[in-house]
């Protein structure tokens, strides 16, 4: 793909190198982590607080807002108590939205200025209005003639500039002529890039931010193609906007983020959270360090002895979403597979004696909405099937036995002891490239039984594998990923590469069977143990790879606790919009434009609203990015004015001016008329 080097390797892209002050970013310097403050910019104290706390976990590049002219000129004063404070080699960045005015006076004092493209002396009230050529070619005059002495004073003062598309910002010229889409977003930002570039001025950095993983991979992924086609090699800054908090939105944050920067895209990242600044450092910081983990040199798309998979392209279009076809797949009544189900979760026991209890609380009743629908068992032994159809033969519903069966069982020791189960199973077992018979005596057996056998196996042994496949069929089949480091000889493997070069050896073989996207200890990055690192390795790999349209079984099998592993599975899932389980929130990151408390008003709406399965809720601090960015929200709860809430259906305003305490009470109504309220399950005990 044009987009990237290799969607099966991480090679980095190459990019020349822009200066934030005293700061590299892109060409060979690392990936740069920065976040924002959240103060009111005219308190100049708590800014510059906010700014070292920052800076003492390791944040590299700061920014600041400058809604207006007043904000703007504060930056003066906390440039330059913050390099008094011993912090002058950490640049600072104003974030600009609509004033050009505003944008003048702070490229005076720091390092970098951001703008918004879409609301940088640009109209966005959303009006329908056919552009003609003409229309559209004043349009950008006027845009060249807003933004050009920017760009000659960044030029002469040494600064860079951000050209930082927002998906929920896009302004009416745009949306008129391509739409609220990805090309609509690349468009955006190349109309500005263009402007810096017919005055020289190459030191810019470009970003594609959306609340929506899929929808911000897309655009990044086009932006570059758009920019190889024009020989264009700048810096990309990553980050999903409106990301929310806690476990849900470190998840999108790694959906987003993390597989760009796998496909070796990123420069410089900031993970948007609704909680304190500095807790999105840390989150960054592991994302970087797994990514450059996985780097490799151009070279190894050569050397490698796996040449066949280091291909630059695949099947996938990665700039459409649109799911892989597979054959449909009756499980069971109530969790099918199929093109047109949702992804299956599958949780592991930790042992056969440990299944009793994990099959009680797999059945809670506060796992309703979020069932395991099939439990993974290690099998070293035909008594140990015995036992295992012993117990769920006891068990009242038990979900699928997936059954991972150890290579030194026989397949006719198998098929005998799996008379025992009365319902049908999925035997799961690894296949190496000179493992054609065993695959056809499983095969025979479970199909025999009305039992599904999945296959775990790599790209390369796949191949070998491939021309038994014709003739089975793709019925009662399932693919799964053995071994990541196997699959392309790296000794770091990208996980979502091997899965990738296994789907594309299906395609290849003309399989349409369903794939299992299993998260292990073989596909975890860089080692880390913590629940941070497992949490992040898992959203990225069975993200990414749903927002390429792949996956029809997920599990998590890094979390040892069956109810827990079963909750991170379908808030990556909800993350990457493959199933949706509870209510979605849309929430940005404070800033100081912010107009009440976000981080406790998310939490406030949330324990009122939490319930509300498949209702999208956006919680916006300000104006700037608000109705665009609820484009598909169905509600919208929107700073208006201090003290003063504007609520939302869509992206229209249908009331003004609340009173803040008012407003939880008038969303809650509103949610009521438009007929998506239900009253919350009554609680019970475990």
């Amino acid at each position: 793909m044009s987009y990237c080097a290799s969607r099966f390797h991480t090679v980095r892209r190459l990019t020349h190198e822009v200066m934030v002050g005293q700061v590299g970013v892109g060409g060979v310097n690392p990936v740069r982590v920065q976040s924002m403050t959240t103060s009111d910019t005219q308190d100049i104290a708590a800014t510059v607080k906010q700014s070292i706390a920052l800076a003492e976990v390791g944040c590299e590049i700061i920014r600041i807002t400058a809604p207006n002219v007043p904000a703007a000129k504060c930056l003066k004063d906390i440039r330059e108590q913050f390099s008094a404070a011993g912090f002058g080699h950490i640049p600072l960045v104003a974030d600009i939205h609509f004033l050009p005015s505003a944008a003048m006076e702070a490229v005076e004092h720091v390092e970098k200025v951001r703008v918004n493209p879409g609301n940088y002396a640009d109209k966005k009230k959303f009006a329908v209005k056919e552009y003609s050529d003409s229309d559209y070619d004043l349009e950008l005059q006027r845009l060249h003639e807003s933004f050009s002495p920017l760009v000659l004073r960044a030029k002469t003062l040494g600064r860079s500039l951000r050209i930082g598309t927002n998906h929920g910002s896009l302004s009416d010229r745009i949306m008129n002529r391509y739409g609220d889409t990805p090309l609509g977003m690349v468009e955006s930002a190349l109309e500005f890039l263009r402007i810096g570039e017919s005055h020289g001025f190459k030191q810019m950095i470009l970003s594609m931010k959306s609340s929506n993983p899929k929808v911000m991979i897309e655009a990044y992924r086009l932006l570059v193609e758009h920019m190889n086609r024009a020989g264009m090699n700048y810096p990309l800054h990553l980050g999903v906007t409106e990301a929310g908090d806690g476990e849900d939105g470190r998840i999108k944050s790694a959906i987003g983020i993390g597989s760009l920067l796998y496909d070796g895209l990123g420069d410089t990242i900031r993970v948007s959270l609704t909680e304190d600044s500095v807790y999105e450092v840390p989150v960054a910081q592991a994302l970087v360090k797994k990514a450059m983990s996985l780097w490799q040199p151009p070279s190894t798309l050569t050397a490698s002895p796996f040449a066949r998979f280091t291909a630059t392209a695949d099947a996938i279009d990665p700039f459409h979403f649109s799911r892989r076809p597979v054959q449909s797949l009756p499980l069971s009544a109530t969790a099918p597979v199929g093109p047109e189900q949702p992804p299956r979760v599958i949780v592991r026991a930790a042992s056969i004696d440990a299944l009793p209890e994990t099959l009680t609380q797999l059945a809670s009743p506060r796992l309703a909405d979020t069932p395991a629908e099939g439990v993974l068992i290690a099998i070293d032994s035909a008594s140990d099937l015995q036992a295992v159809a012993r117990i769920l033969a006891a068990a009242t519903q038990p979900p699928i036995a997936v059954l991972e069966l150890s290579a030194s069982l026989a397949p006719a020791a198998v098929a005998a002891a799996s008379e025992d189960f009365k319902s049908p199973a999925i035997f799961l077992r690894s296949f190496g490239e000179d493992d054609v018979e065993p695959l056809l005596s499983f095969v025979e057996f479970t199909r025999a039984r009305g039992h599904t056998l999945a296959i775990a196996t790599t790209a390369c042994a796949l191949a070998s594998l491939a021309p038994a496949l014709p003739a089975l069929g793709d019925d009662r089949l399932i693919f799964t990923l053995s071994n990541p480091a196997a699959s392309l000889g790296n000794a770091h493997p990208h996980p979502t590469g091997a899965y990738r070069a296994l789907v594309e050896q299906l395609r290849l073989a003309g399989s349409r069977a369903p794939l299992w996207i299993r998260n292990t200890a073989a596909t975890t990055v860089h080692g880390d143990p913590s629940f941070l690192s497992r949490l992040l390795d898992a959203a990225i790999l069975t993200g990414s790879l749903l927002c390429d349209g792949l996956g029809d079984l997920v599990s998590i099998e890094t979390e040892a606790d069956a109810p827990r592993a079963t909750k991170v599975a379908y808030n990556v899932l909800q993350g990457a919009g493959a199933r949706i389980s509870k209510t979605e929130f849309v929430a940005c990151p404070s800033c100081g434009r912010t107009l009440f408390d976000l981080q406790t008003t998310t939490q406030r709406i949330r324990a009122q609203t939490g319930h509300l399965k498949g209702v999208k809720l956006a919680i916006m601090g300000c104006i700037v990015n608000g109705p665009g960015e609820m484009a598909d929200a169905d509600f919208g709860y929107v700073g208006g004015a201090p003290g003063k809430i504007n609520l939302y259906v869509g992206k229209t305003c249908v009331q003004y001016n609340i009173p803040q305490v008012e407003a939880d009470a008038r969303l809650i109504s509103l949610i009521k008329e438009h007929g998506k309220w239900f009253d919350p399950a009554p609680v019970t005990a475990p």
